[in-house]
C-alpha cells in the first residue's frame, strides 16, 4: 500500500479543493484531479480514500507515465501464465489488487490510446480479461486519475479519448499550483523541515529571511520543488536554513500583460472569454489574487467567486 501523505493548506484556494473532497469522498464517483507536474494530486487522491466507505482496503497509485507501453497492460490487468516470453507464472494486475479499495491512476493522459479503450471499458462493464486469459474478471474499485495536462485540451489534440475523458471526470477536482496558494508555501515547508527534523534528531529552524525567500520564490516544480528545496537547505545547513540557493522573482520586472498573453479563437464564448483573462492575469502576477483583482477591476470577493466557479465547472475551459 502506499504510503499516506497529508493534503496540507489553508488558503481559500486549498479551502475549495477541501470541499470538494469531502463532497465526492462518501460517493463512489469517478474522480479525475488535474493540475501542474509536483502539485500534489496524489495526497488529494489519498485523501478522498480516506474519506470513503472504501478507507479499509487498499490504495494503490500507478504513474501511467513511466511503464513502457509494453508492459502497461499486463500491469494493469495481469496475465495467465505463458501468455507471453517469461510469463512462468500468473500475475494479479492493479485492478485485482486494489479490489475493494482505491487505484489512482497517475498521468492517465499517458496511457496509450488501446490501453485507453480497455480502461473506457472495464469503467463500463467493472469487468476485464487477464492477458491471455479467457476467464472474464468482476472488479470492485474505485478510480481516481490525474493529469497535468488540461483535460479538454488532450481530448481535442487526441492524447485522450473523449469518451474516456468524460468517464473518468464524473466529478473534476482542478488542483492550483503552489503560487496560488499564498502562505500555504509556510505550512509546507514547516511541514517538510518538522519531518527532517525529527527523522534526524535535530531541532533546524527556519528563519525570517528563509521564509522571505520562501514567499518570493515562485515554485514552478510546486510542492515537490519545495519538499526538495527545504531538503537540500537542511543538509548544506548547521543550525538554521540558508535558501538563497533559490531564485526570487523580480520585483521589478514589467508590471504589463503581454497584448498576446490570451489567444481567442472565433466562437470563443463571453464566459471563456472571461476565464481565459482572469487565469492570464492570475499567472502573471504569480497567483497573487489581490494584485490580480485590481489589475481585473473587480473585488477580490468576486475573484474567489469565479475561481469556485472554475473547480466546480472545469469542462467549461477553452481549449
Amino acid at each position: 500500500m502506499t504510503e499516506m501523505i497529508e493534503m496540507i493548506g489553508e488558503s481559500p484556494a486549498m479551502n475549495v479543493v477541501r470541499g470538494l473532497v469531502e463532497r465526492v469522498a462518501p460517493t463512489d464517483a469517478t474522480v479525475l484531479i488535474s493540475g501542474e507536474s509536483g502539485a500534489g494530486k496524489e495526497p488529494v487522491a489519498q485523501s478522498i480514500h480516506r474519506q470513503s466507505e472504501r478507507c479499509a482496503g487498499p490504495f494503490i497509485a500507478v504513474n501511467c507515465g513511466a511503464i513502457p507501453a509494453t508492459l502497461i497492460e499486463a500491469e494493469l490487468f495481469g496475465y495467465e501464465r505463458g501468455s507471453f516470453t517469461g510469463a512462468a507464472r500468473s500475475h494479479e494486475g492493479v485492478f485485482e489488487r486494489a479490489c475493494g479499495g482505491t487505484l489512482f491512476l497517475d498521468e492517465v493522459t499517458e496511457m496509450p490510446n488501446e490501453m485507453q479503450t480497455r480502461l473506457l471499458r472495464l469503467l463500463e462493464t467493472r469487468r476485464f480479461f487477464r492477458v491471455g486469459g479467457s476467464l472474464e474478471i468482476d472488479t470492485d474499485v474505485r478510480v481516481i486519475a490525474a493529469t497535468n495536462r488540461c483535460p479538454i485540451r488532450a481530448a481535442q489534440s487526441g492524447v485522450l479519448r473523449e469518451d474516456l475523458l468524460y468517464r473518468l471526470a464524473v466529478f473534476p477536482i482542478v488542483l492550483p499550483p503552489l503560487r496560488e496558494r499564498g502562505d500555504d508555501v509556510l505550512l509546507l515547508a514547516r511541514h517538510f523541515l518538522d519531518s527532517l527534523n525529527e527523522r534526524s534528531g535535530t531541532r533546524k529552524r527556519l528563519t525570517a529571511a528563509a521564509l522571505d525567500v520562501l514567499v518570493r520564490h515562485s515554485w514552478p516544480g510546486n510542492v515537490r520543488e519545495l519538499k526538495n528545496a527545504i531538503e537540500r537547505a537542511f543538509i548544506l545547513s548547521d543550525d538554521a536554513l540558508n535558501l538563497e540557493f533559490l531564485p526570487v522573482r523580480d520585483a521589478t520586472a514589467d508590471e504589463t500583460i503581454a497584448a498576446n498573453g490570451v489567444s481567442l479563437p472565433l466562437g470563443t464564448t463571453l464566459a471563456q472569454a472571461e476565464r481565459q483573462v482572469i487565469e492570464a492575469t492570475l499567472a502573471h502576477w504569480n497567483g497573487n489574487k489581490s494584485r490580480s483583482a485590481q489589475a481585473l477591476g473587480c473585488s477580490l470577493k468576486t475573484l474567489y467567486n469565479k475561481l469556485a466557479q472554475y473547480q466546480r465547472e472545469p469542462a467549461e475551459a477553452v481549449g
